[in-house]
């Protein structure tokens, strides 16, 4: 099952993280008080010094904006293209998958140079000539399975290379609450901004992400807690022999809650965490995402919603679920759903217009 999830975009490498790492004295994080930058790409020298903080409080500072940096995943790729900074981006890992990146960025993304399939090398890394590196997850060398080493706080000094990690991501599995919004990856955002000088931009997406989920917010409003249906994200590229729940330390579950619905395994403490089959019926939800990684095309895409289906409705386990019975499937990606980023927001929109047809137009 894991080598399944690790194949594509990382949507679910976060059910191997144990914690977020605090070694190395590059840092991470939140990006610390600095004045807004220009709008375009190019950052502001008057926006420095800015004081970045890893999860442990660790503080890194950044006296200039950086000129190379390597992102660990698509996920922070994907936000540093939406900031105007992709120019700075000299490689990735985890690289995004064919039609996974929105159409005004895909092109950009597809030129970022591909440093590791999955996690990159200790050594390509060290030797990438980055100033920056991003992470979107904890430390990936503790995970196992093949997955390689990182490189120690002192090689990572050696190479140049200070480090800012996602919160939102990298912090969840040992978040001290249930994660019930999208601040913290708006203050990811505004945080990367801070770092690369592009902080009017990065208060935009923020705002814009902000505004989506205050609409979905006023026309849920008259909706009771007792009349939210129990939701169900069924990762399907993670396996079908145990499901893999979303817990409420991952953003998934603020995507569900703000839209209105119930997050059936919001009871569980962590990011993503192995459940039973038998776990998934006492818990019978009224409603149950198809969560599949884009496959690059829509007929690709519906194939795989179709096959994910498709199991549900004929595994002996869940044929007798009430969202099975009365088909109430919502055909979402997992990406846009439990990886952080902008269009969790519009996620937001879409799970809620599913749900609440009435209440909620259609945002796309």
């Amino acid at each position: 099952m894991r080598s399944r999830v690790l194949c594509g975009m990382a949507a679910a490498v976060a059910v191997l993280v144990t914690g977020c790492s605090s070694d190395g004295g590059a840092g991470a994080g939140d990006a610390g008080a600095a004045t807004s930058a220009p709008a375009s790409g190019a950052p502001s020298a008057a926006a420095f010094p800015v004081t970045a903080t890893d999860c442990a409080g660790k503080e890194t500072v950044f006296d200039a904006a950086p000129k190379r940096i390597v992102t660990s995943n698509a996920s922070s790729l994907e936000m540093l293209l939406q900031l105007g900074a992709g120019d700075r981006v000299i490689g990735t890992g985890f690289p995004p998958g064919k039609g996974t990146l929105p159409a005004g960025i895909a092109d950009a993304g597809a030129r970022v140079p591909v440093l590791g399939d999955m996690v990159i090398p200790k050594e390509k890394l060290l030797g990438s000539g980055a100033d920056l590196y991003v992470e979107t997850f904890a430390d990936m060398g503790a995970m196992g399975g093949g997955m390689g080493t990182t490189p120690t706080d002192q090689e990572y000094r050696a190479a140049g290379i200070k480090r800012v990690f996602l919160h939102s991501t990298s912090c969840a599995a040992t978040a001290p609450a249930a994660v019930q919004d999208l601040a913290g990856v708006e203050t990811d955002i505004r945080s990367l901004g801070k770092v690369t000088g592009t902080s009017a931009k990065a208060e935009a997406l923020a705002a814009d992400m902000e505004k989506k989920v205050a609409t979905v917010r006023t026309a849920l409003a008259g909706v009771p807690a007792d009349k939210r249906p129990g939701y169900f994200f069924f990762d399907f590229d993670a396996g079908t022999k145990q499901p893999m729940a979303v817990g409420n330390r991952q953003v998934g579950n603020a995507v569900i809650g703000l839209a209105g619905a119930r997050n059936v395994f919001g009871d569980l403490d962590g990011d993503f965490k192995p459940v039973s089959w038998e776990d998934v019926v006492a818990k019978n939800p009224d409603w149950i995402q198809l969560g599949v990684r884009n496959r690059g095309s829509e007929a690709e895409n519906r194939k795989a919603f179709d096959e994910a289906e498709k199991f549900l409705r004929e595994f002996p386990a869940t044929k007798g679920l009430k969202a099975v019975q009365e088909g109430r499937f919502v055909r979402i990606g997992s990406e846009v759903t439990t990886i952080a980023g902008t269009r969790n927001a519009d996620t937001v929109e879409q799970i809620a217009h599913a749900l609440f047809p009435d209440l909620v137009k259609d945002a796309r």
